[in-house]
């Protein structure tokens, strides 16, 4: 299964990767490949009422990828299910066509197998992890992951929103190019992370944070989350990074719901608080070195009684957490929400969210401040977002809004650091 000889662009130069040992391992330019993860969701629960019961179907999910690669291994998490899920058949695909389509390019599809079968059981609470399937990923790609459940099932585990459109179509439609119509979906169901084998100067960021990190309410298929948009622009620079989406629409800093599907709380799908899913969403991806965090306005949100001082030491023992895995950690600051929803446009909560970001940007506790404040504030108006940044309600950037914060951070903060 491995590509001998395959060529990548890193860096400004190409870099020929092959196994160890192989002609080239002694030469200047040779970089040993090493697993970086290329795309993520973060995973919750689901309330009762919301939870979709799937028989006899194929789930086909598009995922856009960042930093490209060979060899892509597929994790599937059952964390919050109570039910084992059956697995028949998986694949993975070049996805073909235009926006919100989810087939594949002739020739592409690809079997993914659990160690060597192609069945699997993901069991109630479980983690899986595919086997490297023989696939070229570019940098940037679309990719269709396919997964055939042949008995009844029920979704426990998703990712609420995936701002993609991602089809149920009857039977075994995992080896099929246009699989026609069927059931839309803009959920990731067990899905939560693909990674790559890629060049060794190669690492990955994750973006830490709540909907405007996961990109509530941006345009779906259009990958215009701002994770999405910085992304792009690293690629425009041939810088190989990862970049991994932890956003969870609701989530909040110190709180959250930990409840498995079938005892969830109503507002489960907030998921479990930044603080204790951090090791999940974080640390146990490969490759990461660098995380991002944009967290906080729904602890302000929701929670009058907090203090600004609570806040700064939730975010204190976020930085604590990744530089004791020797991870570089930037904070990013806190967007405008004057004229939202009543619960978070209140005075004290303008003035927490100031106290917040001034420690943010003058205390030196983060390795780099990236102000998404600054970048998308009305200058007339400080409390609130430029209107044309604002999808409407105020606390949500739309698709120009989330290009200004991907144009907010300065690249060089992601440059490879030994650790």
């Amino acid at each position: 299964m491995t590509r001998r000889g395959l060529l990548l662009a890193g860096a400004g130069a190409t870099v020929v990767m092959g196994t160890p040992g192989e002609a080239g391992e002694g030469d200047p330019i040779y970089r040993r490949p090493a697993r970086v993860g290329t795309w993520a969701a973060a995973p919750t629960a689901v309330p009762a009422r919301k939870v979709l019961t799937l028989a006899g179907k194929t789930v086909r999910q598009v995922v856009h990828t960042s930093v490209g690669g060979d060899l892509p291994r597929v994790t599937l998490s059952n964390e919050f299910g109570t039910e084992p899920v059956r697995i028949g058949a998986a694949t993975i695909g070049l996805r073909a066509g235009t926006r919100g389509s989810c087939d594949t390019v002739p020739g592409s599809i690809r079997p993914l197998t659990f160690g060597g079968s192609a069945g699997a059981v993901l069991a109630p609470g479980g983690v899986l992890f595919s086997d490297p399937a023989d696939l070229l990923v570019a940098p940037g790609a679309d990719l269709v992951i396919s997964l055939h459940l042949p008995g009844t099932v029920r979704a426990g585990t998703v990712s609420p929103r995936a701002k993609q459109s991602n089809l149920i179509v009857d039977g075994d439609a995992t080896f099929t190019d246009e699989p026609g119509g069927g059931r839309r979906t803009t959920r990731y169901l067990w899905l939560t992370g693909i990674s790559v084998r890629a060049t060794g100067d190669a690492t990955a960021i994750v973006a830490l944070g709540d909907s405007i990190t996961c990109g509530t309410r941006t345009t779906d298929s259009a990958n215009h989350r701002w994770p999405d948009l910085l992304s792009r622009r690293l690629r425009g620079e041939h810088r190989p990074r990862g970049l991994l989406n932890a956003g969870l629409s609701g989530n909040r800093l110190l709180f959250g719901y930990e409840d498995p599907t079938g005892h969830a709380h109503a507002k489960a799908s907030i998921g479990p608080a930044a603080l204790r899913r951090f090791e999940r969403d974080v640390l146990a991806h490969p490759g990461v070195r660098h995380v991002v965090t944009l967290i906080g306005v729904n602890d302000l949100g929701n929670n009058p009684r907090l203090t600004a001082a609570q806040l700064i030491a939730g975010h204190r023992e976020l930085i604590d957490k990744a530089k004791i895995n020797g991870l570089r950690v930037y904070g990013g600051t806190l967007l405008p929400f004057g004229g939202s929803a009543r619960r978070y446009d209140t005075r004290a909560n303008e003035t927490k969210r100031q106290e917040l970001n001034h420690w943010i940007r003058t205390a030196g506790q983060y390795d780099a401040v990236i102000d998404f404040d600054a970048a998308v504030r009305d200058p007339r108006s400080p409390r609130r977002m430029r209107a044309r940044y604002d999808c409407g309600d105020g606390l949500h950037p739309n698709d120009l809004g989330t290009a200004a914060l991907a144009a907010a951070v300065p690249l060089e903060i992601f440059e490879t650091r030994e650790v």
